[in-house]
């Protein structure tokens, strides 16, 4: 065998073996590829309801301070009162005693009402706190949770909760509404506003599933009440606590200008409050005087 034949085979060997390194190197790549994709997509998840938590503490802080500003409001009345007080008390023999203790009165009245307020914004942050974490992270890129003025929203994307053009609940949404209702149980001294609102495309009236439906008002409170009666017949709300309520297309949350805009107004929301008889009971009742 000469020099050149031997080569050859030599030659082969070494491209095989190049090219299986190559491929493998490839495999190790693209794996690595999509782990990162993957870390990268979690990242922006996790940085999504960071921000979402941001917001709901800017609210809330803008809350207390609109708490704060009716505090120095009426202090400064108050204050205002005392001096005409003080000022007509020579003239009228208005015992000072007395003035005072009328202060101290109204002073413990307005302890009386930040204590009063301070118990129900506690209440409902522990409310949103354990629906959110009940919620899984697939379910709250569906649903929105804000306190807004002592009311905690919940907002329901109809896509996760209808069947295709119809108000029929379906299958998907029986887990998420299941946690709501378990936390709706839990706090049993707070009244439900079921409320649905469409975007503003009219119905089309001729489909099978749109039957009887005028229009956009007809639908919003169907699907309202659909929501009403599954909490109610499957998940055991009561239903003195329930009202259903639609809006129609007149209360978006954006322009309809676009198909993502029209599918954030098409939304069902899950209204939470304080009763309100309970509340005007716990401000009427003044404290008894030190």
């Amino acid at each position: 065998m000469n020099k050149k034949t031997m080569v050859l085979p030599l030659l082969a060997a070494c491209l095989l073996a190049t090219g299986c390194a190559s491929k493998k190197d490839l495999v190790n790549c693209q794996t690595e590829n999509k782990e990162l994709t993957r870390n990268y997509q979690d990242a922006k998840e996790q940085l999504a309801a960071s921000k979402a938590r941001v917001v709901s503490l800017e609210e809330q802080l803008a809350a207390q301070k609109e708490l704060l500003a009716a505090q120095k409001k009426a202090y400064a009345s108050l204050q205002n009162s005392l001096d005409k007080s003080l000022t007509n008390a020579s003239q009228n023999n208005i015992s000072i005693e007395k003035l005072v203790d009328q202060i101290n009165e109204s002073n413990q009245y307005i302890r009386h009402l930040v204590e009063v307020k301070s118990k129900s914004d506690s209440l409902n942050m522990v409310l949103t706190n354990n629906l959110t974490r009940s919620l899984s992270r697939e379910e709250m890129k569906e649903v929105d949770v804000q306190v807004l003025k002592g009311v905690v929203y919940i907002s329901l994307a109809d896509n996760m909760l209808y069947r295709s053009g119809s108000y029929e609940i379906n299958d998907r949404a029986a887990e998420t509404l299941s946690k709501i209702a378990k936390i709706i149980k839990d706090y049993k001294d707070y009244d439900v506003l079921i409320e649905g609102n469409t975007d503003n495309v009219p119905v089309n009236a001729s489909a099978a599933s749109m039957k009887n439906i005028r229009n956009n008002w007809d639908l919003s409170c169907l699907r309202a009440s659909s929501v009403v009666q599954a909490l109610q017949n499957q998940y055991g709300v009561d239903p003195k606590r329930l009202t259903a309520g639609g809006r129609g297309e007149y209360n978006p949350v954006t322009n309809n200008s676009s198909d993502v805009a029209r599918q954030r107004n098409r939304r069902t929301q899950i209204i939470i409050t304080p009763k309100l008889d309970q509340f005007m009971d716990l401000i009427d009742k003044a404290p008894d005087a030190e």
